[in-house]
């Protein structure tokens, strides 16, 4: 909790859940997040890690061999990360909502002197009611198209920001029983305690737009969680995700 007496949270949000499992990015959903984050504003302050990018940039061009090539997603992302900021600003900005743009790489978290700058910079924006939201600058990087869709630079910016709850939406009810997997309606984990008990119960699966599975969120909780920051993993597809979360009207994974 920061000084002004909030809880802060840090929502990542995968191109699974700003899609809607379609192929391109979801205003309404962009919207729903919005207004939560209005609703909720009093009480809680938000950073938000974003997918994205390369979601958006497919609305809006057809490049050459584009699955293939690792560079051609690069440039997808950096031809859509403006697309997908606007999207941001236009839904924010009907809510009041003021938002700023952050871009992160992993060597960031390497350098003390970035990290302080990081933390600086974000607690000045937040300060000031600007929503920060992160994504991996994806010209020099290529961490987040290759492996965790954003889950572990989410987990590394929890805890260099101390936040109180780190937020990982998927387009799951949070984790499954391994026994219950392939049932209509698989059960949820509701609380994990010990995450060697929990690398036992996840099957290999990927997430159909992004690059994570759940192997990320949990290697991504395990930072939070070295770090006595609770990992919630969420289905971001449900309406109202966050507010029903923290009432406990959805099923969800909490990593403590």
């Amino acid at each position: 909790m920061d000084k002004s007496g909030k809880k802060r949270i840090l929502l990542k949000l995968g191109s699974n859940t700003l899609t809607k499992e379609t192929n391109h990015i979801s205003r309404g959903k962009i919207e729903d997040i919005g207004m939560q984050i209005a609703a909720l504003k009093d009480d809680y302050e938000f950073v938000i890690v974003s997918s994205g990018a390369i979601a958006a940039a497919k609305q809006f061009v057809k490049l050459e061999s584009q699955d293939k090539d690792v560079f051609v997603k690069q440039a997808l992302a950096s031809i859509g990360q403006p697309h997908l900021m606007r999207i941001y600003h236009e839904n924010f900005s009907d809510l009041g909502l003021l938002i700023s743009q952050c871009l992160l790489s992993y060597s960031d978290f390497e350098k003390e002197q970035a990290k302080v700058n990081i933390v600086n910079t974000i607690n000045v924006l937040v300060k000031n009611n600007y929503i920060p939201i992160i994504n991996e600058n994806d010209t020099v990087a290529t961490d987040e198209i290759q492996f965790g869709d954003n889950d572990k630079l989410a987990a590394l910016t929890a805890v260099l920001l101390n936040v109180d709850i780190l937020i990982i939406a998927t387009n799951t009810n949070g984790i499954y029983t391994k026994s219950s997997i392939n049932d209509a309606i698989p059960e949820t984990i509701s609380l994990v305690t010990d995450l060697k008990l929990l690398e036992k119960e996840i099957g290999d699966s990927k997430s159909s737009h992004g690059t994570g599975g759940m192997q990320s969120k949990i290697e991504a909780s395990a930072i939070a969680k070295a770090a006595n920051i609770e990992t919630w993993i969420i289905n971001g597809l449900e309406d109202n995700f966050i507010l029903k979360a923290l009432k406990n009207e959805i099923p969800f994974t909490k990593i403590i």
